[in-house]
């Protein structure tokens, strides 16, 4: 396909969502369901303009998906505004690293028991599936930093902590089909793929996003000017954290996601009472341009650079979504319906994914509606078909890769539908809450 055609339907598509978004914020649906559904529609199963099989072209359908979730978790770690060790993030602690182990568990485990699939197998199904995602979840997620609802705050927080968690699993599942050793105990994988893969991602992501900020500061301070190619410096950090952690054989998606954060927390140590001015001026969206007064003043400036690099990867994040779903739209008629996730996809939704984050009620934070919001968003997307992409370019059985490819596009696409139309509902039974709370 012509590289003009694909910039035509791209292009079409943004304008189109551009257009129609006052009135799709209004609709019963979010717009990654109107993005699917144009590409099903695109596709041999519509108009058949355009076609992607993805088990011919996996090597971009990797990347593509790499960088949509390395800028996404660099967004979520920059709505953060709270330090690391805040009791609020626990929860999201708890999802990212118990629930995840209890997901991957019990997928593996229906996996084996009933679909016959062997454990190697069985646990890449479920480190695949395991992760929800910071793309597609913009809506259940933080609205500006200031934002304290605890369930926003925790979903926010779990997605951009377990993409990132989900991957040791991942390489255990590859390691177990392919048969490599893992020593006694699995003290291989624990030391080297749990234990220093997590720990050296989030402290390179630190450092980094840290030290980048304090100049940031610095240079804004000396010249208000600087803070017109600030942009540029942070979103170098994006690559450089991810490449770094990687080079390291640590994992990118924590140290992309540390970074953000780390970036946020210097703002935060630099302005700890200045709200007002940053909120409004955030609020207004008008980032045409550096506003001199709020650059120069020492008391808005790091606010107010935490706030134009938000902006600017949330439009980054909002454009790769649209690029991404489509794809998962285009893919779907040659990737083949996994007529399994008629019931497999119910039972990840409404019993795997609630048992699992049963440990956040010993913490005593939240109330029933509350933690059955936690227990229905876990919206699986983007991260899912990166880790899909990521164990073909591994190397995997045909006949296990066609199931896989076919079984998590089927499974994203069905999230997309299932969560997306119960946006909406959720998003004003929550507003009556408050209302209530308030009157």
């Amino acid at each position: 396909m012509a590289f003009h055609f694909w910039l035509l339907l791209a292009s079409g598509l943004v304008l189109a969502m551009g257009l129609l978004h006052p009135w799709v914020k209004r609709a019963p649906f979010t717009p990654a369901m109107l993005y699917l559904l144009a590409g099903v529609a695109l596709g041999p199963w519509g108009f058949d303009v355009a076609r992607i099989n993805p088990l011919q072209n996996p090597d971009w359908l990797h990347h593509a998906a790499e960088v949509a979730v390395i800028v996404s978790l660099f967004t979520v770690g920059l709505k953060l505004r709270l330090k690391p060790l805040d009791a609020r993030l626990r929860p999201a602690l708890c999802l990212a690293f118990l629930s995840m182990l209890i997901t991957v568990g019990l997928v593996a485990s229906v996996a084996v028991f009933w679909l016959d699939w062997t454990w190697g197998a069985a646990v890449l199904l479920g480190a695949i599936v395991a992760p929800t995602d910071p793309v597609l979840a913009s809506d259940v997620q933080l609205q500006n930093p200031h934002d304290r609802d605890q369930v926003r705050l925790t979903l926010t927080a779990e997605a951009g902590l377990n993409d990132g968690t989900a991957f040791p699993f991942v390489l255990l599942g590859l390691a177990l089909l392919h048969g490599e050793p893992l020593g006694a105990w699995a003290w291989r994988w624990w030391s080297l793929d749990v234990a220093w893969a997590v720990s050296a991602g989030v402290a390179i992501g630190w450092i980094l996003g840290y030290a980048v900020g304090l100049l940031l500061l610095r240079l804004t301070s000396r010249e208000e000017q600087a803070l017109a190619y600030g942009e540029y410096l942070v979103l170098g950090v994006i690559g450089v954290a991810y490449a770094l952690a990687v080079l390291a054989h640590a994992y990118g998606f924590l140290s992309v996601f540390a970074a953000g954060m780390a970036l946020r927390a210097v703002e935060r140590r630099a302005s700890p009472d200045e709200r007002v001015r940053v909120k409004a001026f955030v609020a207004s969206g008008s980032f045409g341009g550096i506003d001199q007064a709020l650059a120069a003043d020492p008391r808005t400036a790091p606010g107010y650079l935490a706030s134009v690099l938000l902006h600017t990867n949330e439009q980054l994040d909002h454009l790769l979504e649209v690029t991404l779903v489509l794809v998962v739209g285009l893919t779907l008629a040659s990737a083949g319906i996994a007529w399994e996730m008629l019931w497999f996809a119910p039972l990840l939704f409404l019993f795997i994914r609630p048992v699992a984050v049963m440990p956040l009620l010993l913490l005593r934070r939240f109330s029933r509606f509350q933690f059955g919001s936690v227990a229905w968003f876990g919206i699986r997307g983007i991260g899912s078909v990166y880790y899909l992409f990521y164990a073909v370019a591994e190397g995997l059985p045909p006949e296990l890769e066609q199931k896989l490819v076919s079984m998590t596009l089927t499974l994203v696409a069905v999230s997309i539908v299932m969560h997306g139309v119960s946006v909406s509902p959720w998003l004003a039974f929550q507003q009556g809450k408050i209302r209530e709370a308030g009157g």
